[in-house]
């Protein structure tokens, strides 16, 4: 008599099935998950970390002008510069002689905290 499978004996031996097949498949993405995140994380801190050049270069002052173009006064070293920025194009718009002293914009005028969704939520349930 012919046997009907090639391989008999594997298929003897069937995966995992039930609560410990689901466990194991749980716990491998968890794991997946996590070294994503792990990665993610240390990219961002890779990144920003040797970013800054001891001062020689920064952002002053950011304007938007349009949805998608902006003025930027920079400061490189002692010089500011005013740059055009749009998509795909930088262009340097005017070298100050004189630079200017750019404060930090004033807070807004007293305005109502809004309320966070906590508290929406229980005003909503009557609490």
């Amino acid at each position: 008599m012919s046997r009907l499978f090639a391989a008999p004996a594997a298929a003897a031996h069937a995966p995992q099935t039930g609560a410990g097949g689901l466990l194991s498949v749980t716990l491998a993405l968890l794991a997946v998950l996590a070294a994503i995140f792990a990665l993610a994380w240390l990219t961002r801190r890779v990144r920003t970390f040797g970013n800054r050049a001891a001062g020689a270069l920064e952002v002053l002052a950011n304007l938007p002008l349009g949805p998608k173009e902006r003025a930027v006064l920079l400061k490189v070293g002692a010089a500011q510069i005013l740059l055009g920025v749009a998509p795909g194009r930088v262009t340097a718009l005017h070298v100050l002689e004189q630079p200017i002293e750019v404060g930090k914009p004033a807070a807004p005028a007293a305005e109502p905290a809004r309320p966070g969704f906590s508290q929406l939520l229980k005003r909503s349930l009557g609490k």
